[in-house]
């Protein structure tokens, strides 16, 4: 009798400690899971980060305009961006920076609207694209 007890004892033990294994394995693919979660976030952050910078970049230059809508000196290299992005012909980030794939861009437009091929926004240019400083063709 004394042996059977022993027996049982030892049984539900081992039931036992094979419960909380299996719980314990649980508890891990969860906090797997969680921590596959957080780092999908955490890597799409510096991309929001540069997006909203980029849109609070673009509300502060349009802000810069007059009442008619048009730049009230010459436009910045951050509306010209704004523009170009707008219309569709520049896809990076507005930075202020006319590198070469702002002034690829100008150069596109330009050829598109039948101007100067240049690179560069003068007079004319701007008066072709300042339009589509404040609205977005798809």
């Amino acid at each position: 009798m004394g042996k059977r007890v022993l027996w049982l004892a030892v049984a539900a033990a081992f039931i036992f400690s094979l419960n909380g294994c299996a719980s314990s394995r649980k508890k891990d693919l969860e906090m797997q899971g969680l921590r596959n979660q957080v780092n999908a976030l955490e890597s799409q952050s510096p991309a929001r980060t540069e997006e909203v910078v980029s849109e609070q970049a673009t509300v502060t230059e349009t802000e810069s305009l007059d009442k008619t809508g048009e730049a009230k000196d010459r436009p910045s290299p951050r509306q010209i961006q704004a523009a170009l992005k707008n219309a569709g012909y520049y896809q990076g980030v507005i930075d202020g920076k006319l590198g070469k794939q702002s002034r690829q861009a100008i150069r596109d437009f330009q050829k598109a609207n039948n101007l100067s091929v240049d690179g560069k926004v003068g007079k004319k240019t701007w008066a072709a694209l300042r339009e589509y400083l404040q609205k977005k063709v798809k």
